[in-house]
Order: C-alpha cells, then structure tokens, then sequence
C-alpha cells in the first residue's frame, strides 16, 4: 500500500514539473513572437518614368472617294481594283461628245469673229471703220473666248485622274454606266504615310508636347509595337469632353489601314534621380497627409526600428510613387514598411515577415 502512494506521489510531481517546464516555454515563445510583423522593401533614387494610356486611330489625308464632277454616260474604266497607280493617271473618261461638238461650234464662231475684228482694225487705222463696230467686234472675241475656256474645263471633268500616287482601293461604276455629278466613282488610298491620332483629357496638356516619345499598339496586332514621337498638338479644347488632339506620324507604313484601332502609351513624366518607393508603403494620418514608416535596424539583426517620415507624393505608376519628403529624412537605399504598416506607431519594434 505504501508502495502505491509513493509511485503515485513520484507521478504527480513528475507532472507537474512537466507542465511547468511546458508552461516557461510557451511565456518564452510568447515573448518572441510579441513584436510586430512587418515586410519591407527599399527607396530608391533611380529614374521615374510616368505614362498614360488611351485609345487612338490610324489615319491618313490620303484616303480620297474621287467623284464625278458632271453627268453622263462611262466611257472606259482603266484600272483595277488593288492596281498601283500614279499621280495624274488616267482613271476614269466619261462621254464628252456634246462637249466636243460645242467646241467645234465656238471654235467655228471664234474664227469668224476673230477675222471681223481683223477687218475693224485695218478700217480703223485707215480712219473710216466706226468706233461702235470696232468695240462690238471685239466683245464678240472676248466672249467667244471666255466661252470656250468654259467648256474645256467641262470637258476636263470629263476625266477623273489620280491626284496622288496609290492603289485603287475599290471601284463603284461599271463601264457603260450612266452616272451624275458627284456619284461615287474611285476610291483611292496611299498608305505609306499614316498618322495615329488620339484625344487627350485637358489635365495633361502641360506635360505632353511636340516630340514626347509614344508606344503604340495595336488590338489587332498584338505582337506588333512602334515607337514614335508626338509631331503635332492640337490648339483647341472639346467643350464636351475637355481634350485635345495629338498626332503622331507612321512613316514607311506597310501593314497599317486606316481606321484601324490604337492603344497608345504616351510618356509624359521622365524624371532621373528620383526618390522612388512602393506605393503599398504610403498611408494617410487623421489631418490626410501622406506618410511613411522606414524602418532603422537595431543591434538585433533581425529587428527593427520604426521612424515615421512625412512625404508628399509627386506621382504614381505600376504599383511606385515618386515622392518629396515633407518631414524627416529618407535616402537611396533606405527600408520602408510596406505591409504591416496600420498596425504600428512610431519608435515601435518590429520584425520582418
């Protein structure tokens, strides 16, 4: 019986000294894990590139629909549709044969009027021709004229011609077509010079000028990126929407239609030497200002001390700010808390994660 109590008294101790032991282990571990968790990362003095993007259109001055001027029946269509053709080229003649039979006709009156007035003149210097049938004989010349000047130009609109070098984009007529003014005949593009314009939101006029780099893209192309420069900035804001027009030029141009969609991604911040940190780290006191912890390591390597440092941010971009420093002092290489941030105050202790 003695025996019992004494294995008994043995096994009590023996479990209390254990869950002493486990009990000093768990205030140790405790104590360990008491401070705070955080991750940093580091500011950076580097350069600070800013971008903006917007969708924009390809465009071209020389995408023309050449219509006919006059009435009257196709005499003969010269081209082809996909047919390179140059400037000037014969494109289009419609039936001029009315017109040329006038010709005939003032060219025929022109004659005799010119030879009356031949007649006028030699009465006149010989001093027995009137004055009244000298002038009229002259108006008549002039008239003629003036009306035969008229009617080569009708006949001039006879022909429709090519009035830059291109292709022939498409044909709308058929050869024996009767058409009238202004029925579509010719379209003709040249796409080897193209423009890509797009609408920018007022805000960054001061930021963007003539020669501003921009990278272009295309939805339809996906494998396919240009790099060009801003050629020209619009000078008039849209009441509507509040933008303004860039236009850049695409020269060489093989692939590119007009009207095609565009994604442009145009740089209108390029500051070197800028202190640059994650924007995740930037967070807001009780009066809205922006500020940041960086964090000062101790004697202890793996601890940290927090400093709170003022900041005002010049601007961000993919996940970055560019900022100035309002109060305290922060450089090039230096950490700052970027998660974890809410949960400490300054001068607190910290560990990383």
């Amino acid at each position: 019986m003695k025996k019992q109590i004494t294995y008994l008294t043995l096994a009590l101790a023996t479990a209390t000294l254990m869950f002493a032991c486990s009990s000093g282990g768990e205030e140790t571990k405790e104590e360990v894990t008491f401070l705070p968790l955080v991750k940093l990362d580091k500011a950076a003095e580097k350069n600070f590139i800013h971008e903006i993007s917007v969708q924009g259109n390809i465009e071209t001055d020389q995408d023309v629909l050449l219509n006919a001027e006059m009435g009257g029946q196709i005499i003969k269509i010269y081209v082809k549709e996909g047919q390179k053709v140059k400037a000037g080229q014969l494109l289009v003649s419609l039936d001029a044969s009315i017109l040329a039979s006038n010709l005939n006709e003032i060219q025929t009156q022109l004659d005799y009027a010119e030879y009356m007035l031949q007649k006028q003149e030699e009465l006149k210097k010989r001093g027995v021709g009137s004055e009244f049938d000298y002038e009229t004989a002259k108006n008549q010349v002039s008239s003629l004229r003036s009306k035969m000047k008229s009617v080569n130009a009708q006949k001039g609109k006879s022909t429709i011609t090519a009035p830059f070098t291109g292709v022939i984009d498409q044909i709308y007529a058929k050869d024996g077509q009767v058409v009238g003014p202004q029925n579509p005949l010719v379209r003709l593009v040249n796409n080897s010079k193209v423009e890509v314009t797009a609408d920018i939101s007022e805000k960054h006029l001061g930021s963007i000028g003539v020669g501003t780099p921009v990278e272009v893209s295309f939805p339809n192309f996906r494998d396919t990126t240009i790099q060009v420069k801003i050629t020209n900035i619009g000078n008039y804001i849209e009441p509507t929407n509040r933008t303004f027009r860039v236009q850049a030029d695409i020269p060489n141009n093989k692939v590119l239609l007009p009207n095609m969609l565009a994604e442009l991604s145009i740089t209108d911040m390029n500051v070197s030497e800028a202190l640059v940190i994650p924007s995740v780290s930037i967070i807001k006191d009780q009066d809205n200002n922006d500020f940041i912890y960086k964090a000062v390591r101790t004697k202890n390597k793996d601890e940290f001390k927090v400093v709170k440092v003022g900041v005002k941010v010049v601007q961000r971009y993919k996940g970055e700010a560019m900022i100035e420093v309002v109060s305290g002092k922060i450089k090039d290489g230096d950490f700052v808390v970027t998660d974890g941030a809410k949960g400490v105050t300054e001068n607190d202790i910290v560990r990383t994660k």
